[in-house]
């Protein structure tokens, strides 16, 4: 049973790791950094709903990776 939570938790941590690596960063990286090029704009068009499922898909992930370290915890 110690192994499949163990393995689980192993897939919840790549796939949260992947979801914050997708978010764009406040200054979006080193151009942002030095004020070169960036209009500030998203190429997805309705940046804004993709960032907010993103954020919801993000924090849920998180928190199922805090049940199971929990619960990993107690077995």
């Amino acid at each position: 049973m110690f192994t499949f939570f163990a393995v689980i938790q192993v897939i919840i941590a790549i796939v949260v790791i992947f979801l914050v690596l997708l978010h764009s960063g406040k200054d979006a990286g080193l151009s942002g950094a030095f004020g070169i090029g960036g209009a500030g704009g998203s190429g997805l068009g309705g940046g804004s709903m993709v960032e907010k499922n993103l954020d919801r898909a993000t924090v849920f992930f998180a928190v199922l990776f805090v049940l199971n370290t929990f619960l990993l915890l107690k077995i």
